[in-house]
């Protein structure tokens, strides 16, 4: 079951893709657009793959049980 929707979208005034995300996946408007920057649709979603990848690397892993703050 998705959990977002991740949709690259072509700017006619720049001639540039940006991303629409939508959350939750249904939703009718996006939850939030990059800025059209990308040449083309491969280089919208490797970014969004290469975004999400950091950010799952990124987090803040769970303390151990009694030090919570």
């Amino acid at each position: 079951m998705p959990l977002v929707r991740i949709e690259p979208v072509k700017d006619t005034a720049t001639d540039k893709y940006f991303l629409e995300i939508y959350f939750p996946p249904d939703a009718a408007q996006p939850f939030v657009t990059t800025e059209p920057r990308y040449k083309s649709v491969a280089a919208a979603e490797t970014d969004a793959i290469a975004i999400l990848a950091a950010a799952a690397n990124s987090a803040r892993p769970e303390p151990p049980d009694g030090e919570r703050s």
